[in-house]
C-alpha cells in the first residue's frame, strides 16, 4: 500500500514538473512573438526619417530650363496685353477729348495740341499698364505651380544680386551689361550673361593700355 502511495506521488512530481518546464519554454516564444509583431511599426518610423521622400514630400522645386521657359511666356504676355491696352487708352482718349469743344486757349495753348497730348498721355498709360494686366492673366493660367515659380524667382534674384557687376563703376561709354537679366532666357543665357559681368568687372579695375 504504502509502495502504491510512493509510485502515485513521484508521478504526481513529475507531472507537475513537466507542467513548469512547459510553462517555462512558452514565455520566450510569446516573447518573441511579441517583438515581431512590434518590429514592423518601428521599421516604418525608421524609413521615415532616415528617407523623408518616402513619406511625405514637399512641392519639387521647378527645374531651370522649365523655370527660364516660364519666365520667357510671362514676359511674352505682358508684351502681349501692352498692344491692346494701348489701343483702348488711345481709343478712349481720342473719343473723350476729340469731343470736346475748343473755344478758346488751353493752358495758354490751341486746344488742338493739349487734347492731342492727353490723348497721347491716355495711350501711354494704356501701355504702361498693359504688363500688369498681362501677368494677372498669366498668374491665374499658372495658378497652381505659381509657388515653385515665385521660389525660382527669389532664387535667380539672389544669383543676379551676387553675380552681377557694381553699377556705381558704370560710365555711360561703359555701362553694365543687362543688370536686370532681362535677356536671360535659358542656361546658356546666363552663362553668358556671367562672362559679360565678369569681361565688365576686369574693364573697369585694370588699366587701359
Amino acid at each position: 500500500m504504502s509502495l502504491k502511495l510512493l509510485q502515485r506521488s513521484c508521478r504526481t512530481r513529475a507531472l507537475i514538473n513537466e507542467q513548469r518546464i512547459t510553462k517555462k519554454a512558452s514565455r520566450p516564444a510569446a516573447a518573441i512573438k511579441h517583438i515581431s509583431n512590434r518590429a514592423p511599426s518601428s521599421a516604418a518610423a525608421y524609413n521615415l526619417h532616415a528617407h523623408p521622400e518616402k513619406g511625405t514630400r514637399g512641392p519639387s522645386k521647378l527645374p531651370w530650363p522649365e523655370y527660364f521657359r516660364v519666365r520667357k511666356s510671362k514676359r511674352n504676355w505682358e508684351m502681349a496685353t501692352t498692344i491692346p491696352t494701348s489701343l483702348v487708352g488711345l481709343g478712349a482718349g481720342g473719343g473723350y477729348f476729340g469731343g470736346l469743344e475748343g473755344t478758346g486757349l488751353v493752358f495758354g495753348m490751341d486746344p488742338i495740341i493739349v487734347y492731342g497730348a492727353a490723348t497721347a498721355a491716355c495711350m501711354g498709360l494704356g501701355w504702361l499698364l498693359g504688363p500688369f494686366i498681362g501677368g494677372g492673366f498669366w498668374r491665374l493660367s499658372h495658378r497652381k505651380a505659381l509657388s515653385s515659380i515665385e521660389e525660382r524667382d527669389m532664387e535667380f534674384y539672389h544669383h543676379l544680386v551676387k553675380n552681377r557687376a557694381d553699377a556705381t563703376r558704370q560710365s555711360v561709354q561703359n555701362p553694365v551689361p543687362d543688370y536686370y537679366g532681362e535677356k536671360i532666357g535659358s542656361l546658356t543665357d546666363y552663362r553668358r550673361w556671367l562672362r559679360d559681368q565678369g569681361k565688365f568687372n576686369r574693364k573697369v579695375t585694370l588699366p587701359e593700355e
